[in-house]
């Protein structure tokens, strides 16, 4: 199945799940599913940040996913960026999301992706342009759960104070219901077609 997830700001991601399927002896789990994450940038080969961005997204997608009830399988999630405007990170985030939910794989909660760069004079901005993030003093990406707003992955790139992350920690949970809102309206729309 693939999946095409724009965000904000013109960055946009395909997002193509595949399996549960049988997995490779090498690969395989006894006791759940083995999940891979595959990010290709828009053009070239993937490289050190694409790894890194994929580890962050294969721990997100565990921590909600059952695999345990698809075990000694393998699921792959190829993420292909086609533009980057900024907020990258959280949109390949939406896109997982949205993808594990449409392949109607099991999962304990839904969860979405935020941007927050916070700016030299203290200001937060959500769902940041490239520039924005280049100007930025800080650019935090949160993966929130659906259920009690909780936090499953962070990542921070610049500095800021325990009080500043807080700040866009509460920003990011916030804009996380219009971002929770927008999957439900999705999904309505897709099912109601049928």
């Amino acid at each position: 199945r693939a999946l095409l997830s724009v965000c904000p700001g013109d960055t946009s991601v395909l997002a193509g799940l595949y399996g549960p399927a049988e997995a490779k002896i090498s690969k395989e789990l006894p006791d759940r599913a083995a999940l891979e994450v595959l990010l290709r940038p828009k053009v070239g080969l993937p490289g050190v940040l694409e790894r890194s961005r994929e580890q962050l997204l294969r721990q997100t997608c565990e921590a909600v996913l059952l695999g345990v009830l698809h075990p000694r399988t393998a699921i792959s999630l190829v993420l292909q960026v086609l533009s980057d405007a900024g907020s990258l990170l959280s949109c390949c985030l939406n896109a997982a999301c949205m993808a594990l939910l449409d392949a109607g794989l099991p999962l304990a909660a839904l969860f979405c992706g935020v941007t927050c760069a916070l700016q030299p004079d203290g200001t937060i901005l959500l769902d940041p342009t490239a520039r924005q993030e280049q100007e930025a003093r800080a650019v935090l990406t949160f993966a929130i759960a659906s259920r009690e707003r909780k936090v499953l992955m962070a990542t921070t790139k610049g500095s800021c104070s325990v009080e500043e992350m807080q700040q866009c920690l509460a920003a990011a949970q916030s804009a996380a219901s219009t971002i929770f809102q927008f999957y439900r309206d999705s999904v309505r729309r897709r099912y109601s077609k049928c």
